[in-house]
């Protein structure tokens, strides 16, 4: 059984930096580098477009070797008309062809199409829910291997029967996880990404030290989830969302909320933090990050 260790790094200054240790064979020294960049909410307002070739032009500068996004790609398609989602989902695709590695996508809870009875949209509809993001980007939830290292890509939205969001993964995609990490084994280092986090203090920051995280803004059954990570080599859980720049260690997997490309929505800052993502660089099972404030002002 793994020994408990808690530690909490929080940061709302520009940058912070972590990095773990492991014991490591000569096979495990592969060197790459990829950056998570969550919450861009693109749209044609705001100047958020051009926020996003800025920081485009920034991470081709930097050459990854690939590129995370966490979910939150456009602003928005919950509440929205068919036409409104589809030429969101068109902005986003075409300002993503900027750049020059290849990019993988993550589901928000701003992709799901028509879920708010606002939208007009009858569940009927054939791109309702997740289908137009599965449609246009990827699916909602998959796996990929890169080097030495294997990926997770978590789909943490639920539907409640009034037509709202919560943080759930389900039976069937925690069947899935279950059979991913046991066809991946033990030795290999793991990174997981999930657009709402599994484990935060932003509420206590943000809003109070007693205040608790909602219901839509943490996963719901993210213990279950917690332990089955626990049973496997873990490095990272690569978290959104709450446009919060954090890294927590627990039961050695750090949980890194990676702050937001579009930090206060394209307003500015939020609570100090610049508008931004994350650069990772993995050595073997090693990693360290650092949050890039691109240079954006708010135009």
């Amino acid at each position: 059984m793994k020994k408990t260790v808690f530690l909490i790094l929080v940061s709302v200054a520009i940058a912070s930096c972590v990095k773990t240790t492991s014991k490591q064979t000569a096979g495990d020294q592969a060197k790459f580098s990829f950056v998570f960049m969550t919450d861009i909410h693109v749209c044609p307002e705001k100047n958020a477009d051009k926020g996003l070739l800025q920081a485009i032009d920034t991470i081709n500068k930097l050459a990854p070797d690939f590129v995370i996004t966490g979910g939150d790609n456009i602003m928005d398609a919950l509440g929205q008309t068919e036409g409104r989602s589809d030429s969101l989902y068109n902005l986003y695709i075409e300002l993503m062809k900027n750049l020059k590695m290849p990019a993988h996508h993550g589901m928000g809870n701003h992709e799901v199409f028509g879920l708010y009875t606002e939208s007009g949209i009858d569940p009927s509809h054939k791109y309702f829910g997740k289908k137009m993001y599965e449609e246009r980007l990827a699916k909602p939830y998959y796996s990929f291997d890169e080097k030495n290292w294997h990926f997770i890509v978590l789909d943490g939205i639920g539907f409640t029967e009034d037509r709202r969001y919560f943080g759930f993964i389900d039976s069937v995609q925690v069947e899935w996880l279950k059979a991913d990490l046991a066809k991946t084994g033990t030795s290999k280092p793991v990174a997981v990404i999930s657009h709402i986090p599994l484990i935060s203090i932003g509420s206590q920051i943000m809003e109070g030290p007693t205040e608790p995280l909602s219901k839509g803004s943490v996963i719901t059954n993210a213990r279950q989830i917690r332990e089955i990570l626990e049973k496997y080599n873990v490095k990272m859980v690569l978290q959104g969302h709450l446009h919060f720049l954090e890294d927590i260690l627990y039961n050695d997997i750090h949980y890194i909320t990676g702050g937001a490309v579009s930090a206060q929505w394209w307003d500015g800052p939020r609570f100090g933090m610049e508008e931004g993502f994350l650069k990772i660089d993995v050595e073997g099972e090693n990693f360290s990050w650092k949050y890039i404030d691109f240079g954006w002002d708010v135009k």
